[in-house]
């Protein structure tokens, strides 16, 4: 058995090891000063933006749009405790929040990749043949106690390595966007579920009431039919709109039971838990004026437009990540340790090892797999790009949108409050009528359901303006802007591979 050698070059580590290294990084400086990403231009919309909205007034593009917490604008204390627990137990916001940790772990272990690579090794062995001693000088015992320290790094040339960490980092900015984006849903979506679950209430005593007067108009006009004073058409056509007002109680009662269960899921509790109580004497908040300002600040006011145009910038990088594929690689390895051997009974000095490499690698030929890398990344590119501009329109066309249904609505409002006005005196001067003798009891009954349709269709119509606001809100991004988010959402034009 030959001696052991250890597979190193046995030197002075301060004599070969530091011109290398420095030349090494003196080489990957001056390529990556001829090799800096130039800067990602903010994307542009697909079609101009107005400098208003067309269905705002001149007052509510004047007012500061609110990103405090609007809900509790409505002065309804059952609705800012529901909405405040949701954005605590919501399992949506939840979720973008472990989402969020995974896009920032990814963004560490991409940013890794800028550095060495440092890791220990020890090794020991000892063999021992056993065989005479005049035989051991040609094969000898031996006792090797070996440590090291190993450096690995890829010296980024092309910009490859932090465009990819850009990118991850892109990538969690869009991530910390949705977490935003999540609160604004699920507080929307509360103020949404409890307002259809006060409408549906409400309205769900006024047809119970219409019923009990259309059913009380039947019976009257069975009497009279007994006397003789009416057909029995009039009694089939009273028990019919009776029977039909009695229709419409399961729906609401459905609409109201429906709203509960997924009140319950938004606050993380059991669907089978009734979680909000009767309110007989709910009333509908009164209208009040919304700040709306320019289109063009939804690019900065939405979560989902920033996490869209932060997915703009990590496909870019990404672009410029597969580009890098062309460019050269360079690497360098080196081993640095000291070693401790016996042969036979002969203890030699410890000694330092080192093993410095410097490796060099281009591609010249690979069937057009990188260029194919390169157009399905740009492909993508754009593809995120076109979902940017979709989300900007929308974002634009959902304002538009909320903004007429609160017009509207406030017009129908207005008429229907007038009209429940005017038949409310109608129903006065009946009552009055009635006990003179001058009018007949249906006649009565006819004016008091006239009423309470009047008072339905207006609880229909507030209902309407309500949720039109909190649509509104949503679509505006209220509550919930990246300056009191507390993440660092940089704009597009600032991701740039540093």
């Amino acid at each position: 058995m030959k001696p052991f050698i250890p597979p190193a070059v046995h030197r002075d580590p301060h004599s070969g090891a530091r011109p290398i290294c420095l030349a090494a990084a003196t080489t990957a400086l001056a390529i990556l000063s001829a090799c800096a990403a130039p800067p990602i231009q903010p994307p542009a919309a697909s079609v101009p933006l107005a400098a208003a909205f067309a269905q705002a007034g001149p007052a509510a593009a004047a007012v500061q749009v609110s990103d405090g917490a609007w809900w509790a604008g409505y002065d309804d204390p059952t609705l800012t405790t529901l909405v405040e627990q949701s954005l605590i137990a919501n399992q949506d916001v939840a979720i973008a929040l472990q989402r969020v940790a995974q896009a920032r772990a990814g963004s560490d272990a991409q940013g890794s990749r800028l550095w060495p690579t440092v890791g220990v090794q020890a090794s020991a062995s000892r063999s021992d043949s056993g065989l005479p001693s005049p035989v051991k000088q040609g094969m000898p015992d031996t006792r090797a106690l070996r440590a090291g320290v190993d450096v690995a790094w890829e010296i980024d040339l092309a910009g490859g390595v932090r465009a990819a960490r850009d990118a991850a980092q892109a990538e969690a900015a869009a991530a910390a966007a949705g977490v935003e984006g999540a609160r604004l849903l699920v507080a929307s979506e509360v103020a949404r579920q409890y307002f259809l679950l006060r409408g549906a209430e409400q309205r769900l005593r006024i047809v119970q009431d219409l019923a009990a007067a259309q059913r009380e108009t039947a019976v009257r006009v069975g009497s009279r039919l007994r006397e003789g004073e009416a057909s029995a058409f009039d009694l089939d056509r009273a028990r019919a709109e009776a029977d039909a007002l009695d229709a419409q109680l399961p729906p609401l009662r459905m609409l109201a039971g429906i709203s509960q269960t997924r009140l319950a899921v938004l606050l993380g509790r059991s669907p089978s838990a009734r979680v909000v109580g009767d309110n007989a004497g709910f009333a509908w908040p009164a209208a009040r004026e919304i700040g709306t300002g320019q289109p063009s600040e939804l690019l900065r006011r939405r979560p989902d437009l920033i996490a869209a145009e932060a997915r703009v910038a990590a496909e870019t990088l990404r672009g410029a990540e597969a580009r890098a594929q062309w460019w050269p690689k360079l690497f360098l390895s080196a081993l640095l340790g000291r070693q401790d051997l016996r042969l036979n009974a002969l203890d030699l000095a410890p000694v330092h090892f080192s093993n410095v490499a410097l490796a060099f690698a281009a591609p010249v030929f690979n069937a057009g797999r990188i260029d194919a890398g390169i157009r399905a990344q740009s492909a993508r590119a754009e593809e995120a790009l076109l979902v940017w501009q979709k989300a900007v329109l929308v974002a634009v066309q959902e304002v538009e949108d909320s903004l007429l249904v609160r017009a509207q609505e406030a017009e129908r409002a207005a008429a229907l409050a007038s009209t429940v006005d005017h038949r409310r005196r109608s129903l006065q001067r009946a009552h009055s009528l009635q006990r003179e003798g001058q009018i007949d009891l249906l006649v009565l009954l006819d004016v008091q359901r006239s009423v309470l349709s009047s008072e339905l269709a207006l609880s229909d119509s507030r209902l309407q303006q309500v949720l039109a606001d909190v649509q509104l809100y949503k679509a505006l991004g209220g509550g919930f802007a990246p300056a009191r988010a507390g993440t660092a959402m940089t704009s597009l034009a600032e991701r740039t591979p540093q």
